[in-house]
């Protein structure tokens, strides 16, 4: 009989909070039987960093290569130079991402106008590459959404959507993902989107290290299993439909036919 494991697409292992304790980190998400975790890099330097440890986890971490929309604010490379990163190392790499508008911290017109310039790039480059996109849409779920039909993005990932449910609804009827993290146990938000959108278009992710389940713990990879856990509650199916379903998913969407244990 075949079994299927968690899958956490969208997490940061790089990130400097892991560094003393990474193999137990990595360790303890794979004992609740997660079988993949996608890291997503915040620029340049972290694309470096995370082609690395995906190399030394092969098989259990995957590399995704983007900027983060708050790191533009203060990013001093240019596009190119980080196209040229993911076109040299595309076999290496599962996804663009983190890439997006963070409209939060961006509040300036400037700032905005540069977020949608690498948004538009990035959606090309992953029609371009046959790459699926992971967005980054706080305070601009409807900007991001926007951007991404207009660009006719077939593969996209809203990670840790905040933007109101009608969005979010038009987005999956389009083809358009939504990955959950742990924090949907406190959040209102997370629990109205889940009920909103159908298991289809539902993914786990951690988000790790933020978006615990408490908001003063360090979030690990491990918690995706809260995340699904709670997406049962809300949908009202069992535990294993929501593993099997969402798992299902991040296979269309990278491949990952290996996934399916004996």
């Amino acid at each position: 009989m075949k079994r299927i494991g968690l899958v956490d697409v969208h997490c940061h292992i790089s990130d400097q909070s892991f560094e003393e304790d990474r193999d137990l980190v990595i360790k303890r998400a794979t004992d609740v039987d997660v079988v993949a975790m996608i890291s997503n890099s915040e620029n340049l330097e972290d694309a470096k960093k995370v082609l690395r440890i995906s190399e030394k986890y092969k098989g259990i971490v995957f590399a995704a290569v983007g900027v983060h929309p708050i790191d533009l604010l203060t990013y001093n490379e240019s596009f190119d130079k980080i196209k040229d990163f993911i076109v040299s190392n595309s076999k290496e790499i599962v996804a663009i991402g983190e890439v997006g508008l963070d409209y939060f911290y961006g509040r300036k017109e400037r700032e905005r106008e540069v977020m949608k310039l690498f948004l538009k790039e990035f959606s090309k480059l992953s029609r371009e590459l046959d790459l699926p996109i992971i967005v980054h849409s706080r305070s601009a779920g409807k900007y991001a959404i926007e951007i991404l039909k207009e660009m006719e993005v077939k593969r996209a990932i809203l990670h840790a959507f905040d933007g109101k449910v009608s969005f979010a609804a038009q987005a999956a009827k389009y083809g358009y993902f939504f990955s959950i993290p742990p924090s949907i146990v406190r959040s209102q938000q997370k629990k109205k989107l889940v009920k909103a959108v159908k298991l289809e278009n539902i993914l786990l992710e951690s988000d790790a290290p933020v978006l615990s389940p408490d908001p003063k713990e360090r979030n690990e990879p491990k918690n995706v299993i809260i995340s699904a856990q709670e997406i049962s509650k809300v949908k009202g199916v069992s535990f294993e439909e929501v593993v099997e379903k969402t798992t299902q998913n991040a296979l269309k969407l990278f491949n990952f036919d290996w996934i399916l244990d004996s």
